[in-house]
């Protein structure tokens, strides 16, 4: 028998077929389901994970690879680090990334708690990714569900621990194995959208008592007035379709002023930068060794990748693009690579040298 390895069972096809791969491989495999929402938004199934539905499907697949099961609940951290975030980034005008921070502060960490607890070395998620013998994450970039992304802000005695049992596998091979083994959820569809906003963010900040949101005015970036905006916070960088206007041109949302309640709209080319200051970084190499290197970064979590170079000033890191892109948002997360090797990342800040 192999080491003990504690697997985040989330009730989907990927962290099922991740204990199913680890038990074959002779490790002691222990199911952990953390239980993120509270009862109102567990309750309600559909397109989001973490309901109740989807930790009993956790449970079932753990007694059919006879496996032991348990549920934690966690929703008060989760309350705390990842919607009070969520919130606040949209109070502040920017676009939140709540799956990367509830990777770092919940679900990962979580999960390492536990191991502790249970006496096991590892631990080990349905996430699709791979890594060196030295801990570091690589990007399959070949892979389109390629997850190094989301988990660029984890530590290095962390990633030592983890165990990535779908590397290499794309979603078709992970559904065929899973159907051969009997997992009946082999078909079960992907989750979408954001676990606790099962009918999208712009219903579930207008459900919130603690944010305020009001009409304002749409401008131009000479102050002239537009139109009429149902709330900043309902708003998106780069945003064109649901502005509720027709102005007889194509208009992207380029700026949001919360202080004065005001989005900024333009053309597309005021979209584009050359560069962006990273703040809230974690690098897992000395900035310094990146200089002058050709740097790979995606500005979001679909981004194919985009050269350039790591600038440090002052304690201050910034990204030069080696060509302008419409990518950035305010508050989502940038990644880098080196030779796909995964060497830190941080949240974008847009600023002017």
């Amino acid at each position: 028998m192999k080491n003990k390895v504690i697997v985040g069972m989330s009730g989907g096809i990927d962290s099922s077929a991740a204990a199913l791969f680890l038990k074959k491989q002779g490790y002691e495999v222990i199911g952990i389901t953390l239980k993120h929402l509270p009862d109102e938004l567990s309750e309600s199934g559909g397109k989001t994970c973490c309901s109740i539905d989807d930790i009993t499907d956790a449970k079932n697949v753990c007694s059919h690879l006879e496996i032991p099961h348990y549920t934690i609940d966690v929703s008060e951290e989760f309350q705390k680090e990842v919607i009070d975030y969520f919130i606040k980034m949209y109070n502040e005008g920017k676009t939140p990334s709540p799956c990367v921070i509830c990777d770092e502060k919940i679900k990962i960490k979580k999960l390492v708690e536990i191991a502790d607890k249970m006496g096991a070395e590892y631990i080990a998620t349905g996430h699709y990714s791979g890594k060196t013998s030295e801990n570091r994450l690589v990007w399959d970039n070949e892979n389109t569900k390629d997850q190094t992304y989301m988990l660029y802000r984890l530590d290095m005695n962390t990633l030592s621990r983890m165990l990535f049992p779908l590397s290499g596998y794309n979603k078709k091979e992970i559904r065929e194995i899973a159907k051969e083994a009997g997992i009946k959820i082999h078909s079960k569809p992907d989750s979408q959208g954001i676990c606790f906003a099962p009918k999208g963010y712009e219903e579930f900040l207008k459900s919130r008592k603690e944010i305020e949101i009001k009409e304002g005015l749409f401008c131009d970036k000479d102050g002239k007035v537009l139109g009429k905006h149902r709330g900043y916070q309902l708003f998106t960088i780069g945003q064109r379709r649901g502005l509720g206007l027709n102005l007889g041109k194509m208009y992207f949302i380029t700026d949001i002023i919360p202080e004065k309640n005001m989005i900024i709209l333009g053309e597309f080319q005021d979209l584009m930068r050359k560069s962006v200051r990273v703040i809230n970084y974690k690098f897992n190499i000395e900035l310094e060794s990146a200089a002058g290197k050709t740097i790979i970064a995606r500005p979001r979590f679909s981004s194919k990748g985009l050269s350039g170079g790591i600038i440090v000033e002052n304690k201050e890191v910034y990204f030069i693009f080696d060509n302008e892109n419409a990518e950035n948002a305010e508050g989502q997360h940038i990644v880098f690579y080196l030779d796909n090797v995964l060497i830190g990342g941080g949240e974008i800040e847009f600023h002017k040298f």
